[in-house]
């Protein structure tokens, strides 16, 4: 009973990771620009969340909840600026630039905490950061299972996703551009603001996913390590989802199942009794990414713009 506890816990928990990251992708791509660089805004966000639980110990309770939130919210926006004046300002090849700002977040994010060691011990040259008494304040604790505040969280983001998407003008316009940028800005929409709009908050949930992957299981986190192909595999979840908000928290769901029990399987006997390497177990996410993307994306319906630089020129 204790096993399958265990393994409701982290399927939750890394279904939020994948839900949050993969409607940060959504936004961006509604608006017509493909956000490669979720990678990277993931570690960038969980840098910021980790900043704050390492210099401000001090808070407690919901406050600092929603201080790690905010910092890895801000850095996220900050780091999908790059992506941004990039893609919809100097209309750069958005593949590229994702590609290069995933490589860039981890080498910087890496550079930065091991400044921040070194300069209170020389002697410290790592790149991680601890946080074992500020995690508690994310958790929850019922019997065995942890509910992580974050799990909640998640659901209350997808849900506003899909109200803001397809219940107020910001939505509609925002997927209008993503659709056909020349007929959006024919009757006045800002094209440029609203592809701003979407990599923006795309950056901010990003962030907020990545602060959510270094809290799940554990109470530091080594940065030169990124996340684990987590931005890609919520790319996939996205992708899996239709772009579409409630099919996205399904496909999280499914995903972040076979994530957890890469970390639980130790815990069934019938798995235990194949001889499996560990490993394969946590591979299970990936290749059931490649499997079901292989037969599922020629059915996947990108918003037609996708991924086309916008010039308010033509026509």
């Amino acid at each position: 009973m204790t096993t399958i506890l265990l393994l409701l816990q982290y399927t939750l928990i890394f279904a939020s990771v994948l839900s949050l990251v993969a409607l940060g992708g959504c936004y961006s791509e509604h608006s017509g620009v493909i956000n490669i660089g979720l990678e990277g805004i993931m570690v960038m966000g969980a840098l910021g969340g980790a900043l704050v639980m390492r210099f401000f110990p001090q808070l407690t309770g919901m406050t600092m909840v929603f201080a790690a939130m905010l910092g890895a919210m801000i850095f996220g926006v900050i780091y999908s600026v790059l992506l941004a004046f990039s893609a919809v300002n100097l209309q750069a090849d958005q593949t590229i630039v994702g590609t290069a700002m995933n490589m860039l977040g981890l080498a910087l994010a890496t550079v930065i905490v091991k400044a921040i060691n070194m300069a209170e011990n020389p002697n410290n040259v790592s790149s991680t950061m601890v946080y074992v008494n500020q995690k508690k304040n994310f958790i929850i604790r019922f019997g065995a299972f942890e509910f992580n505040w974050f799990m909640l969280i998640a659901v209350i983001i997808l849900i506003i996703a899909f109200i803001v998407l397809y219940k107020t003008k910001f939505g509609l316009r925002l997927q209008a551009c993503g659709e056909h940028p020349q007929a959006a800005a024919s009757v006045g929409i800002d094209v440029y603001k609203m592809r701003w709009s979407g990599v923006l908050i795309s950056g901010m949930l990003g962030g907020l996913g990545g602060l959510v992957y270094i809290l799940a299981g554990v109470s530091e986190w080594k940065f030169e390590n990124g996340v684990a192909g987590f931005g890609f595999l919520a790319m996939a979840v996205m992708i899996f989802g239709q772009y579409k908000p409630l099919r996205i928290g399904v496909s999280a769901l499914l995903f972040g199942f076979f994530r957890a029990l890469g970390s639980v399987y130790t815990g069934f006997d019938f798995l235990v009794a194949l001889q499996l390497p560990s490993t394969v177990y946590n591979m299970l996410p990936y290749i059931v990414c490649l499997v079901i993307l292989a037969f599922t994306s020629k059915n996947s319906h990108a918003p037609k713009a996708d991924g086309i630089p916008y010039d308010k020129s033509s026509r």
